[in-house]
């Protein structure tokens, strides 16, 4: 299939993101008390990132170790994940959560628990930390296509809408090809880290107009959401000031002034043109 042929448009009502903002999973700070904290300005949420099997948990305790950062490293990450979607159950968010495993089976299980709650599962192909990805999590994945979408087909078929983070700027990655291959192996959304690579969100959303695209970095007010919602983006989510009350209040005000202008377009659009007699 090329580029947007016979592929219907998805759009961030189809994941049920209303209003299209997400807040963006951090490590070791994200989980349901943050979510609730933000839940008055976004329409969805990704808690985590949370390490799933032994080797990637490994990887995340060396992280902690190696690098003073901060990481969710509960005894039972299953428990954890049930736990955290539990409290969030009645919070108006469609909620998310983003994991990392080197397993098939541990992404199975995952997909379960986000299955149970309706939660999206996010798998987890953008952390560059060298740890993560000489075990095979994060970022490594965007060059292992067919293992990130066996990720993305076991995820679906264990009955949880399916996200995948990821970043621009990754030499040999073309994050058209890595859309395509996604939406085909059964994945709903990819959100994406432009980093300073704005336009690449237009060109995932033509390659794919299937998934729904969320755009991330460096949304903090009404000329990022803007340029982000121009280029293509059916969402933008917050990352590191997603803590920030005002920064939220910013971007969930611009957000609805660019949701009122597009509902008035169409209106008008669709309004019948007056014939003269």
């Amino acid at each position: 299939m090329t580029d947007g042929e016979d592929e219907l448009r998805a759009t961030a009502a189809d994941l049920a993101i209303d209003p299209p903002l997400a807040l963006a999973s951090l490590s070791g700070e994200a989980d349901a008390e943050w979510a609730v904290r933000g839940a008055e300005f976004a329409g969805a949420a990704f808690i985590g990132g949370i390490a799933l099997d032994e080797r990637s948990r490994a990887a995340a305790r060396a992280t902690v170790r190696d690098r003073d950062r901060s990481e969710f490293l509960p005894d039972d990450p299953f428990a954890w994940m049930d736990a955290q979607l539990t409290t969030l159950a009645d919070v108006n968010l469609r909620v998310g959560v983003n994991v990392r495993a080197t397993s098939v089976a541990a992404i199975r299980a995952a997909a379960r628990v986000c299955g149970d709650h309706g939660a999206i599962l996010e798998v987890n192909a953008h952390c560059r930390q060298a740890e993560l990805c000489e075990v095979g999590c994060g970022e490594s994945l965007l060059r292992d296509t067919d293992r990130l979408c066996e990720y993305v087909a076991v995820a679906a078929d264990a009955g949880a809408d399916v996200s995948v983070k990821v970043r621009a700027e990754v030499d040999g990655v073309d994050l058209r090809e890595t859309a395509r291959a996604l939406r085909d192996a059964g994945g709903d959304a990819i959100h994406v880290d432009a980093m300073d690579s704005e336009g690449v969100v237009g060109a995932v959303k033509a390659a794919a107009p299937g998934l729904v695209v969320v755009a991330n970095n460096g949304v903090r007010d009404r000329a990022t959401v803007r340029e982000y919602l121009a280029a293509g983006a059916d969402a933008v989510s917050v990352g590191r000031p997603s803590d920030d009350p005002r920064v939220l209040a910013r971007v969930a005000d611009a957000v609805a002034e660019w949701t009122d202008d597009a509902a008035s377009d169409e209106d008008t659009t669709a309004a019948p043109t007056e014939v003269s007699q």
